[in-house]
């Protein structure tokens, strides 16, 4: 009976994603850390996440959302400003951590909400 409040699409997609902004902090971690690396490329999750994501979404499969991981790759998108070949934009990499931020944060509080009725249900109180 529990399990089947864990393998509602809505909520494993929640957690997926949640599993992506945490791979995608480490990721933007990596490319701040090695801003004057020469040669080095940006990091970031995997670009067919989204959509393999969005496909387990629309199948409801629960089991291919558990499946689903994101990954890190070198985003082939990035350019170098500069001769040194690194592709790692410092402006950029301190927007996209803040927007990460807030994606975390909206997860979280999706997961979270969703263990809060699960409590609600099994003690009558919220708190």
């Amino acid at each position: 009976m529990i399990e089947a409040l864990f393998n509602q699409p809505g909520y494993l997609a929640a957690q997926r994603m949640l599993d992506a902004a945490v791979v995608r902090h480490e990721a933007i971690a990596s490319n701040i850390a090695n801003q004057e690396t020469p040669n080095y490329k940006r990091l970031d999750v995997a670009p067919n996440f989204s959509a393999q994501l969005n496909s387990a979404l629309a199948s409801k499969d629960a089991g291919q959302l558990k499946s689903l991981q994101p990954r890190l790759a070198v985003d082939t998108s990035a350019t170098s400003p500069n001769r040194d070949g690194n592709t790692v934009n410092i402006e950029q990499e301190l927007l996209a951590m803040n927007q990460n931020q807030i994606v975390h944060t909206l997860e979280t509080q999706l997961v979270t909400g969703t263990l809060m009725k699960l409590r609600l249900a099994i003690t009558g109180r919220s708190g």
